[in-house]
């Protein structure tokens, strides 16, 4: 991973960024020697995001599971058929 200071952020970052956009590698910008930021490309950042919200989903399932709040595909079908009617 690429590493930037903020200062070379603010001076270069036209070159920062199509860098970026041609290595698609992330790169830490760091401020007093300590992490700051990450700039990701937008289509990466647009994909994690998708993963993220898959992730979060599958999570609140297995939350529902364990809090016994399922029921079973046949009732689910039940009770989707009566709001469709």
């Amino acid at each position: 991973m690429k590493v930037e200071l903020v200062t070379t952020l603010k001076r270069q970052a036209t070159k920062i960024l199509a860098d970026l956009h041609s290595s698609k590698e992330p790169v830490l910008i760091t401020e007093h020697g300590q992490p700051s930021a990450y700039l990701v490309d937008v289509d990466d950042f647009e994909m994690m995001q998708k993963r993220m919200s898959i992730l979060e989903g599958i999570a609140r399932g297995e939350q529902a599971i364990r809090d016994e709040q399922v029921v079973s595909s046949t009732r689910a079908k039940e009770q989707m058929n009566k709001w469709l009617k």
